[in-house]
């Protein structure tokens, strides 16, 4: 086939669905050899308000969508035996705690070490492996509510971080509103992508102005670790 692009409109979900756009894939281009996982949601509120049903939808499409690209994909790459790159979309909340974004922390925290273990397992078949892990982008992701399925939607849930255009808070609306402001055209991290396809970097760091954060969770598990080493000693064990 003399096919350029092709779309396929897939819940990441759906393991069956994945499979499926793997064929149409190889159909239309004979080998697989860059996959991107790149689907997210996000609900917002402290852990001890979320319910179940946020559990379930933003782990399903975070972690599990990760998972079935991974299990779709890898085997083709492998097969071919002509190596390729997978990139696992984490986020900069895969590097250290937000208040509020829990269960997004939770899922983004295992795409990190998902993809850090996946790199060294692929190495031997060339096949490499980078995680993204992005500040704010400006994508729709404030309103992934919008396809949220009906059955994991309860009454108290949190659907999304509440900054639609229908935000209640005033004062939330104005933060998001900064944070957009700020926020990288997904082009250029779409650029950073793929140079770090081309040279197999392990971590794409998009906001360095956000490093201190994650310096300041290492150092604070350094502290730990020395913490730990002189209560060895003291207690002799």
């Amino acid at each position: 086939t003399n096919a350029k692009v092709i779309t396929l409109k897939v819940d990441v979900t759906d393991r069956d669905a994945m499979e499926r756009a793997a064929r149409r894939t190889e159909e239309a281009f004979g080998k697989i050899h860059v996959v991107c996982n790149n689907a997210g949601v996000v609900v917002g509120g402290p852990l001890d308000q979320m319910s179940y049903q946020d559990w379930d939808w933003v782990m399903g499409v975070n972690l599990a969508g990760v998972i079935n690209g991974v299990q779709t994909f890898v085997k083709r790459i492998k097969a071919h035996g002509e190596g390729g790159h997978i990139v696992n979309t984490a986020s900069l909340a895969g590097q250290m705690a937000i208040p509020g974004l829990g269960v997004y922390n939770t899922t983004k925290y295992a795409v990190v070490g998902l993809s850090e273990t996946l790199r060294a397992d692929l190495a031997p078949h060339n096949i490499g492996v980078s995680v993204l892990c992005p500040g704010v982008v400006a994508t729709n992701i404030f309103n992934s509510g919008r396809n949220r399925p009906a059955d994991l939607t309860g009454a108290t849930d949190t659907a999304t971080l509440g900054f639609g255009a229908g935000a209640e808070d005033p004062a939330q609306a104005a933060r998001v509103a900064q944070l957009m402001a700020s926020a990288l055209d997904p082009a250029v991290v779409g650029d950073m992508v793929l140079a770090a396809i081309q040279t197999n970097d392990p971590y794409i760091f998009t906001h360095p102005e956000l490093k201190p954060m994650v310096d300041a969770r290492m150092a604070a598990m350094s502290e730990s670790f020395e913490r730990w080493t002189r209560y060895r000693k003291e207690h002799g064990v």
